[in-house]
């Protein structure tokens, strides 16, 4: 179980032409704000904005990626460099972090007050972030009260990330705290949440080797996951392993992972 997808953006997706508005900018349209939060999640996660991840997180084509990437810089969400990498404006900023916040949000609101599973919440929130207004985003954020994340431990201000070590690096016997799950692909949350493991939990790790990477638990429960599924997992743990970028490049290449 080493390799996962997400069906929120496909080829063709660059089609669709209605527009959201960030108050006091430019609109973007769907398909603009799907990159943005793409290229987002590359910056918060300190990987490379290049239009190579971009393609190959979003399991998009080079072409249709470059397309993109044009009307991005055209409309002035983006600069890109002579080196190929690329940069926010302050107005690309703006509305990816707004786009990312709305859907965190509405994964948490969806959650917490609707009381939809947390491993099911991510496919909907891609489906309701476009056409949120501020208005709904306000009375979503009083109904969620205190909570600063979404349910899979992302902030939901931009930010406030808490550093963490991938779950795969821990030694046994070290303590441990879930952070956050990298990779929201929809298979990987189902497989995360029948496994045991959530954002929040804690434990120490009794267990791991090529086969199994397992937490137990205060009240002696053994919760394990493979080691490439640990690789996603993002921890603070005690003692804590050297820092490192939470989801290694040579797995995101294949996949579409997680805001």
């Amino acid at each position: 179980m080493s390799a996962y997808s997400s069906s929120c953006s496909r080829e063709g997706s660059s089609s669709i032409s209605f527009t959201v508005s960030v108050e006091g900018q430019p609109t973007a349209t769907v398909a603009e704000e799907e990159y943005l939060q793409s290229l987002y999640w590359l910056q918060e996660a300190a990987l490379p904005m290049t239009a190579t991840n971009v393609a190959r997180a979003m399991q998009l084509s080079a072409p249709t990626v470059h397309e993109m990437l044009v009307r991005l810089e055209r409309d002035g969400y983006v600069t890109r460099g002579t080196d190929r990498s690329i940069a926010f404006t302050p107005s690309g900023a703006q509305h990816a972090e707004g786009i990312v916040r709305r859907h965190r949000l509405i994964e948490r609101f969806l959650t917490d007050v609707l009381g939809v599973p947390w491993d099911e919440v991510h496919e909907e929130a891609e489906r309701l972030e476009h056409a949120m207004s501020p208005v709904l985003e306000e009375r979503m954020l009083v109904a969620i009260g205190d909570a600063k994340t979404c349910p899979h431990g992302h902030p939901i201000v931009a930010g406030a990330r808490l550093a963490g070590v991938p779950l795969a690096d821990v030694e046994v016997g070290a303590t441990v705290r879930v952070v956050r799950f990298e990779n929201e692909a929809e298979d990987l949350l189902h497989y995360l949440k029948g496994s045991g493991l959530e954002p929040g939990l804690e434990g120490v790790l009794a267990e791991h080797d090529g086969e199994h990477v397992a937490l137990r638990t205060s009240d002696g429960q053994l919760l394990s996951v493979t080691p490439s599924v640990a690789e996603t997992v993002s921890v603070i743990a005690d003692p804590s392993p050297p820092a490192r970028t939470a989801l290694p490049e040579q797995l995101v290449l294949g996949q579409r992972f997680g805001r």
